[in-house]
């Protein structure tokens, strides 16, 4: 068995008692007072992830950003230094490599957030894709630590340790470099993955642990909690927001994951347009769809999914959602089932329970 990796956290996290899992290769916390507690504290407060196990990648030089609108389907020719992007990158049938976050650090530089369980995949990818350009993809993952601040607090936790607002000067999807605490060189972006304002912090590794002690200290008058990735798990499904390897892959295509907004056809050919293009004209027979359980059932990832006990699709992701009361879940069905009100049923260990496919997202912050 390979040996696990450990983030520059590890130590912190055994520490604060949290239980730890393997997860693409490192051993990372799943949880420290529980799931639904963490939750929670995101929700109201503001809470830490340790997402270390992200990979990062640079793309630079003349050809980079030429380069990244070949392999991504969103249009990286309107960012601004400072500025950030979600995107998808294709494979020649439009299946899908990675979503991803790339970074604008000038025009001839970009830094790239990848998944964690894609790292080695997305670098060869993105070294094959880029090879006639004049550009170089280089692995930085191991130089990095990278902490997410969440929740409606992390503002004022943020404050405490810098000049940043989140206002105009600071909106969503920007990022800037600054002094944090007394951590030099942390980059600082808007962004996150629980559907709750805050940050991402990426920090050098050897700076990693005392910009987490730093954390933790400022918030503590804000009820500041370390989180585990149970927490970010039941967070970001409670938004629709994907996870490669469960809702999107190289099997599925971004018109049949909901993700038609990240493709730019008009920005011109890309890796993969051509069949997106025919996948949105038509030739794409399945949909990923939003559900809440009627009958009383948790649906996880591999249950079937039937209408009038024939076979429409298979569940993607699900769990019960802590901020609803309710259990939710993802899953592809075939296109004709896939309108919001249809009436299906889950095949729970066997049972079929009734559910009913709804608008995304599950969660809404001036709803709840």
């Amino acid at each position: 068995m390979e040996e696990l990796q450990k983030t520059a956290l590890h130590d912190i996290h055994v520490a604060r008692g949290a239980r730890m899992v393997p997860f693409a290769g490192y051993s990372m916390p799943v949880q420290y007072e529980g799931v639904i507690a963490e939750h929670h504290c995101i929700r109201k407060d503001c809470g830490l992830f340790d997402v270390s196990h992200m990979g990062e990648v640079v793309v630079e030089g003349e050809g980079a950003l030429a380069g990244l609108q070949w392999a991504m389907s969103n249009d990286l020719s309107k960012l601004v230094d400072g500025q950030a992007l979600y995107t998808v990158m294709c494979t020649d049938n439009g299946g899908i490599v990675d979503d991803l976050i790339v970074y604008r650090e000038r025009g001839d530089r970009y830094f790239l957030c990848i998944n964690a369980s894609r790292r080695h995949e997305d670098v060869a990818h993105l070294r094959e894709t880029l090879s006639s350009f004049d550009c170089t993809v280089t692995d930085v993952s191991d130089e990095y630590g990278q902490i997410a601040l969440q929740g409606p607090k992390a503002e004022a936790v943020l404050a405490k340790l810098t000049d940043l607002k989140f206002d105009d000067s600071f909106k969503a999807f920007f990022f800037c470099d600054t002094k944090v605490g007394s951590i030099e060189g942390v980059r600082v972006a808007r962004t996150g993955y629980t559907g709750e304002d805050g940050v991402e912090l990426y920090v050098a590794s050897a700076d990693a642990a005392a910009l987490w002690e730093q954390l933790e200290e400022a918030g503590a008058e804000f009820g500041i909690k370390p989180c585990g990735l149970g927490a970010r798990d039941t967070l970001r499904l409670e938004m629709k927001y994907a996870l490669y390897g469960n809702d999107i892959d190289l099997e599925h295509n971004p018109i049949e994951a909901g993700l038609g907004w990240v493709v730019k056809l008009k920005k011109g050919e890309f890796r993969g347009s051509k069949a997106i293009e025919a996948y949105k004209a038509g030739d794409s027979k399945r949909r990923l769809v939003a559900f809440k359980m009627i009958g009383r059932g948790i649906p996880r990832k591999g249950y079937g999914l039937e209408v009038g006990g024939e076979s429409v699709g298979v569940v993607t992701s699900g769990t019960h959602s802590p901020s609803l009361g309710e259990a939710i879940g993802l899953g592809y069905v075939s296109l004709e089932h896939a309108k919001v009100g249809t009436r299906l049923n889950v095949l729970v260990r066997g049972k079929s329970i009734e559910a009913e496919i709804v608008k995304p997202p599950f969660y809404k912050r001036d709803e709840v």
